[in-house]
This record gives C-alpha cells, sequence and structure tokens, in this order.
C-alpha cells in the first residue's frame, strides 16, 4: 500500500513513511491524543505539502495521507473530511521556505506556558534550541471570541506571522505548532519542548531555577544534529505499541 500511495502522490516512499510513523510517535510520546496533526511538505513539488484526511493521529495509515497545495486545497478531492485546521500547516509553509514539516501539539504542559505569565527557556541541553525565545498567539487578539481553532487562511496567516522565524509557536489555551527542517527534526523539537516544558514547570516550585545560558545554548543548538539515533527509538517503540504500518 505505502509505494502505492507514494506513487500516487508523487513523492518518495520514504517521505510518506516517516509521515505515517512521526503521526505513531506523537501520539505514542503524549505530543497528540485523539486530536493534534503533523505535515511534510512535498519532496519534488515545494508548493504541496502532505497530512492525513480528519483521522486520529495514531491510526494514520498511507491510505490516509492527502496532497494539498499551499492554499489548503486538496489536489484530488477523495471525498474524505479533512483537518479544520489544515490552514496552519499552508500559511506557514507558504511564509516559511526553510520549513519542511509541521507538529502541531497539544501537548498539556505547553499547553500551560501559553496560559501563564512565564517564557520558555531551556533547562536542558536537548532544548537549547529554546533560548530564541517563543512566541504566544492568543486567537482572541486577532479574531475576537472563537471557538480557538484556526480554520480559515486569515488565521493562518495571523500564526505565521506569530511564528516568524522562530522553532515554535505556543497557542494560548490550544497547543503549540513546531517546525523542523525535516519530521524527524520537527518531532525531535516537539518532543524535547515538552519535556523542558515539564522540566521548567516542575523547576518553578522551588526558589531559584537555572536555565541555559544564550552563548551554550547557541554551540549545543548547532551540535544537536543526531535525529537518526533517537528517531529509530522513538520509531521502533510507537510501532510496537500501535502495530504494523500498512506498506
Amino acid at each position: 500500500m505505502l509505494p502505492k500511495v507514494a506513487e500516487e502522490l508523487d513523492c518518495s516512499p520514504q517521505l510518506l513513511e516517516d509521515l505515517v510513523v512521526a503521526n505513531r510517535i506523537a501520539v505514542d510520546q503524549g505530543l497528540v491524543d485523539g486530536f493534534g496533526h503533523l505535515s511534510s511538505r512535498h519532496d519534488k513539488l515545494t508548493d504541496r505539502y502532505l497530512m492525513a484526511s480528519e483521522v486520529a493521529p495514531g491510526l494514520v495509515q498511507a491510505k490516509d495521507i492527502v496532497a494539498y497545495d499551499l492554499d489548503s486545497t486538496p489536489i484530488i478531492d477523495k471525498g474524505a473530511p479533512l483537518y479544520w485546521e489544515r490552514f496552519i500547516h499552508g500559511e506557514i509553509y507558504k511564509a516559511r521556505p526553510d520549513v519542511h514539516a509541521i507538529v502541531h501539539s497539544h501537548s498539556l504542559p505547553l499547553i500551560l506556558f501559553s496560559t501563564v505569565d512565564a517564557k520558555v527557556q531551556p533547562v536542558f541541553h536537548m532544548a537549547s534550541f529554546l533560548y530564541v525565545g517563543i512566541p504566544t498567539f492568543d486567537i482572541h487578539d486577532v479574531a475576537g471570541a472563537t471557538d480557538m481553532m484556526v480554520r480559515t487562511p486569515e488565521l493562518g496567516v495571523a500564526l505565521a506571522e506569530c511564528l516568524g522565524e522562530k522553532p515554535m509557536v505556543l497557542m494560548r489555551g490550544h497547543g503549540a505548532t513546531i517546525v523542523g527542517v525535516s519530521m524527524k527534526h520537527a518531532i525531535w523539537r516537539s518532543i524535547f519542548a515538552m519535556q523542558n516544558a515539564q522540566l521548567q514547570s516542575d523547576g518553578m516550585k522551588f526558589n531559584k531555577q537555572t536555565f541555559l545560558y544564550a552563548d551554550e545554548a547557541e554551540v549545543a543548538t548547532a551540535n544537536l544534529t543526531a535525529f537518526e539515533r533517537p528517531w529509530s527509538f522513538w520509531r521502533d517503540r510507537a510501532l510496537r505499541n500501535s502495530g504494523a504500518l500498512d506498506a
């Protein structure tokens, strides 16, 4: 099934497999549950991206993956229901040519930091990339009373503008959106950002907490490029827990 779907989408089988696996990893690691979504920029047609139809992330298979243009319109409409918040992905890909993968997470530790008067800061070296400063998107400031969902291109644009050139944007009372140069990179950032938020939250119970200094965080970020090793571990664990791919 996977090679056939890759041929239909005109993408590499590896890109497709990584996207399906990333959905499983995201569930297994607590980034998403029945909600949340992940996407990859198309590896041959950069004005397209790939994301599942409206399926719970832990159940995503290759057959569920849909190709979208950057206006978040399906290239081929199969009649399947689509994620309401697909505009998060299309508008970020428009604004950020360097981004090749996006994770929209409902991680509880990150949601906490979207609601409190404390900035996310790197507590440990695996999350050193947070030193650049993480913005918070408040949908109420943009659109007033909503259901908190990024349902329109205009809200997608506003979110992308808030993200700017940063690796992640918090979404008040909703979650976080994390970007990367590849799916393995975006998953790495998502998991370690979540773990960092939990550590920082725990540390706030004490009188003082020491964060990474900007200069060491910059060096650590530049040197942390071994995405394959944790990906292999996360992949194997997730597939053991959720079942085989429809390969």
